[in-house]
């Protein structure tokens, strides 16, 4: 797609990346590289590091379409996405509707249960007594995570009910709605979506509890197995899940599902990133070379989107 992109039809592009979310840091390494790939084509971009001032400025500059690499609230959620709406800038990515969905991983797995599509049992935490019932419940080990963050922020994996109070105490420093989640022992994979094609699965190691920030993002032992090991027939079934995954939630453009493999076999949905990490060592640009396109035509792809009409 981005060798026949028309360059001068894409006008100026603001590559919005930063905000105040938690995942800030990671925000900014996305939103150099995806910028440094867009001038390097040509585009007439230049980077917004969102915030207070952004509306100001989204008056002031000229901006013919935005490249989104805000993650977490504040621009993976819907809200710069409306504000992108009203002020009639085409934009990269979901819309608001399936940014906000997604970004919220229990209203995410309750859309999933309900058109069956497989997620991990789990349980909203409001209460110390939520807590209780949820040992009850779901039984340990457990994992706990906010409602709304991401690049595991705030994540962690609890074996007892001491374990469960103290995590969902520390969740709640994050985000007021946590969650809390059977866990599932077996590989994680991650899969990318582009323009509606899934591209190779990832399958992801790492000698962590669980693929937590500072495997992500910190350590140098994680690892990334493509070709990830799967049977052709096991494969398919994954593309095959993670294209309803992110369907059923109305994604669009690009993102990343989050899966799990139990014991026996069986994939597990966690949830989807509607604004994956986009710096040259992330998931969505190693998927996509597997796929036959570097990382400055993965950009240009992506960017490419936002020459159609949003439905």
């Amino acid at each position: 797609m981005s060798q026949s992109l028309d360059i001068q039809a894409l006008g100026r592009v603001a590559v919005l990346y930063g905000g105040r979310s938690a995942e800030r840091e990671v925000s900014l390494n996305s939103g150099a590289a995806v910028l440094a790939a867009l001038q390097h084509a040509g585009v007439d971009a230049f980077g917004i590091d969102v915030g207070d001032d952004f509306l100001a400025r989204l008056c002031e500059q000229k901006i013919d379409r935005a490249f989104i690499v805000l993650h977490g609230r504040g621009g993976e959620d819907g809200t710069v996405q409306g504000l992108l709406e009203c002020a009639g800038i085409p934009y990269t990515g979901s819309g608001v509707l399936a940014s906000a969905l997604a970004m919220d991983k229990l209203r995410t797995k309750q859309i999933w249960h309900s058109v069956g599509l497989p997620t991990p049992r789990h349980a909203a935490l409001v209460t110390e007594e939520d807590c209780h019932q949820a040992a009850q419940d779901l039984g340990f080990p457990l994992i706990v995570k906010p409602a709304n963050e991401g690049s595991s922020i705030g994540m962690a994996k609890v074996d007892d009910l001491a374990g469960l109070l103290a995590a969902w105490q520390e969740a709640r420093h994050f985000d007021s709605q946590v969650l809390v989640e059977q866990w599932i022992s077996g590989p994680e994979f991650t899969i990318a979506m582009l323009n509606g094609e899934v591209l190779p699965p990832i399958r992801l190691g790492t000698s962590h509890a669980f693929y937590d920030y500072e495997a992500k993002y910190l350590s140098n032992d994680t690892q990334y197995q493509i070709p990830c090991g799967l049977s052709a027939e096991k494969e398919a079934q994954l593309r095959t899940l993670t294209a309803r995954a992110c369907q059923t939630l109305g994604v669009t453009g690009w993102g990343r599902a989050d899966v799990m493999q139990d014991e026996q076999g069986n994939f597990w949905f966690l949830e989807v990133n509607t604004v994956p990490g986009m710096t040259d060592h992330s998931l969505v640009p190693m998927a996509a070379r597997a796929a036959g396109l570097d990382f400055n035509a993965l950009v240009l792809t992506i960017l490419a989107g936002t020459l159609q009409v949003r439905g």
